[in-house]
């Protein structure tokens, strides 16, 4: 119940600090800016991870939870119980924006600027590189599990930073669920569950080629 509660908050801080960027962004007329939103997501990522991180791994994101458990590096009788502590804590984060802000439209969501096989790509590939960074930091020397949430904070910021005004950088299905079905924006929904889930999976094989077979097969709750 210990990790439950902690991917819940931190999943929540996630989607409430990210979001509520993109939000408070609109609402003040451009005050934050595309650079301090994208900075907003990888510091609230390295900070829950730092929070979080000795107590449930910090995931904070399904796909990487299910991406952990293929590889055999997170028990399958644990998915269940983190999967609906995320979606929880990210529904939660959009219901309080909701409240905060009524008018906004989106809260948020990710929606594709360009077309939707552009968005897909660039959603599989970005969450491919995430998680090929998460299994590199979750493993090996001390020093590495130190730096984790320094690592994976900055990748996700910077992969928000350029690919955010075309895709939205989602890399997280939990963080496009909430504020789509809070607002209502879900025709696009389908892009951000599928492609990051599919890119997250696809960084086993890569991390296996990259590091050998070391890089799957330890169970456990990482990162960091």
């Amino acid at each position: 119940m210990r990790k439950a509660l902690a991917e819940f908050l931190a999943t929540f801080a996630l989607v409430f600090a990210g979001t509520g960027a993109i939000v408070i962004d609109e609402a003040s007329g451009g005050a934050i800016g595309h650079a301090g939103i994208a900075a907003v997501f990888g510091l609230i990522v390295a900070a829950m991870i730092h929070t979080f991180g000795d107590v449930s791994g910090a995931h904070m994101n399904p796909a990487v939870t299910l991406a952990f458990a293929v590889a055999r590096r997170f028990p399958w009788r644990s998915v269940p119980s983190y999967l609906a502590a995320q979606c929880g804590g990210a529904l939660a984060a959009s219901a309080v924006l909701k409240w905060l802000f009524p008018a906004s439209a989106t809260l948020g969501a990710t929606l594709p600027a360009g077309s939707a096989q552009q968005s897909f790509v660039l959603e599989f590939i970005l969450t491919a590189l995430l998680m090929l960074v998460i299994l590199s930091v979750s493993s090996g020397a001390k020093e590495k599990g130190v730096t984790a949430g320094i690592a994976i904070g900055a990748t996700v910021g910077l992969e928000a930073m350029f690919a955010g005004p075309i895709c939205g950088a989602s890399m997280n299905p939990a963080r496009s669920l909430a504020p789509a079905l809070v607002s209502g924006h879900i025709e696009h929904l389908w892009i951000y569950l599928i492609a990051t889930t599919a890119g997250a999976l696809l960084a086993i094989p890569l991390c296996s080629l990259v590091r050998g077979p070391g890089c799957c097969g330890k169970s456990s709750s990482t990162p960091p």
